[in-house]
């Protein structure tokens, strides 16, 4: 007992006095003007509007040196990509990330982490708002915090920023009110949606199929729903569960439909899907959701905001709500009329689905969601990331 006693003591003292070292290098380390620093999905992926500027950055300003801070644990899976990484709280990211002229990232870095003033910090947000977000919440049930302890760290971490990207104007009026945000918002549309207009060619699809070993004669479904508040083991760590019976779903539609199930990176290893080789395949560490959007002819999921990056393409979309009153009036609530303004039907049962499915294609029609379009993707025309990096990166 002496010894658990004895470590978690000098693991705290470490951790003090790491903070403290974070904070006094902020003001003694030289300014690096060229040097920006890249985190999605705290620190465990390479995607989404991060990657996005980054590539554009890589291509159009060499000048840049141009890092990513990436989870220990993740870095096997970006090796190959051919990226200078650094682990996210080791001594080398504390040192670059306190040299850097700018940080782009997609969600809240930790509460403790103070900006250097010669700091530009730009929050990229990862999806249009279908959920409540922060102080427009009416509670939280997520392990650790409360409703006014949860909205209070919120504002904390927000007041860091110094620009924040928007994907339409209805976001921007939620960003501001619900981040108490009153800086630059960048109306540029999402970056990580270029890829949706510059890269869909059946050529490419193609190529992308193979390499992920998926039949090129079969179709595809993409599973990509969110996670749930509620349902965890202990502080940050949740888990994941659902009512989707894939044994029905490889029945009825094993022939002709292939599955990608891509989870929500809070419970992205929580998976075991051997029993159904061949048939669905697990996609929650594949590199970025803008590869298995382009190789899917339809999009099932529930309220995660895929869709609204999804709705670029006009495909298909299905809805599997099966907790849709619980998700709605208790657990977190909608900005608009979920159930009149989807663009796609809502199903809660598989059988549901399945019927969804095999009928969805035949009678989609895309003049039904243009208002839809209109509304959440009207920005959206391949180049987001210059105009972001237009407006962000200035010497």
């Amino acid at each position: 007992m002496k010894a658990i006693l004895r470590k978690a003591f000098i693991k705290a003292s470490l951790t003090k006095l790491y903070k403290l070292f974070f904070k006094v290098a902020g003001k003694v380390l030289p300014v690096d003007s060229k040097l920006v620093i890249f985190e999605s999905f705290l620190g465990k992926q390479y995607s989404d509007s991060p990657r996005a500027i980054f590539e554009y950055m890589a291509e159009h300003n060499p000048e840049y040196k141009l890092v990513w801070s990436m989870d220990r644990s993740s870095i096997p899976y970006f090796k190959d990509q051919g990226i200078e990484m650094v682990p996210r709280f080791s001594i080398k990211w504390l040192v670059a990330m306190n040299r850097a002229r700018y940080w782009v990232s997609n969600s809240r870095l930790p509460l403790w982490i103070p900006k250097p003033k010669h700091t530009r910090y730009l929050q990229t947000w990862h999806g249009t708002p279908l959920k409540r977000l922060a102080a427009d919440m009416k509670d939280v049930q997520m392990p650790g915090t409360d409703i006014q302890r949860y909205k209070k760290n919120f504002k904390k971490a927000s007041s860091k920023w110094d620009y924040l990207i928007s994907p339409n104007a209805y976001s921007t009026e939620i960003f501001r009110r619900a981040f108490s945000f009153d800086k630059e918002v960048l109306e540029t549309g999402y970056p990580r949606n270029d890829y949706l207009y510059n890269a869909n060619q059946e050529s490419h699809i193609s190529r992308l199929k193979e390499q992920m070993g998926i039949a090129l004669n079969k179709k595809v479904l993409l599973y990509a729903p969110t996670w749930r508040d509620n349902e965890y083991h202990h502080k940050g760590k949740y888990k994941y569960s659902s009512p989707l019976n894939l044994d029905k779903l490889q029945a009825e539609l094993g022939e002709d439909y292939v599955v990608l199930m891509r989870m929500h990176y809070l419970v992205a290893d929580q998976l075991d899907l051997t029993e159904y080789e061949g048939f669905v395949y697990d996609f929650s560490h594949y590199t970025d959701i803008r590869d298995l959007y382009l190789v899917s002819d339809i999009l099932i999921t529930d309220y995660s905001s895929v869709f609204f990056d999804f709705a670029n393409l006009k495909r298909p979309m299905i809805f599997y709500v099966y907790d849709l009153e619980y998700y709605r009036d208790q657990l977190r609530g909608f900005y608009f009329d979920f159930e009149k303004e989807a663009p796609g039907p809502l199903v809660k049962t598989t059988d549901e689905l399945v019927s969804a499915i095999k009928s969805e294609e035949k009678k989609f029609k895309l003049e039904q969601y243009e208002e839809f379009y209109r509304r959440f993707c009207e920005w959206e025309d391949g180049n987001a990331s210059r105009r972001v990096v237009d407006r962000f990166i200035k010497d």
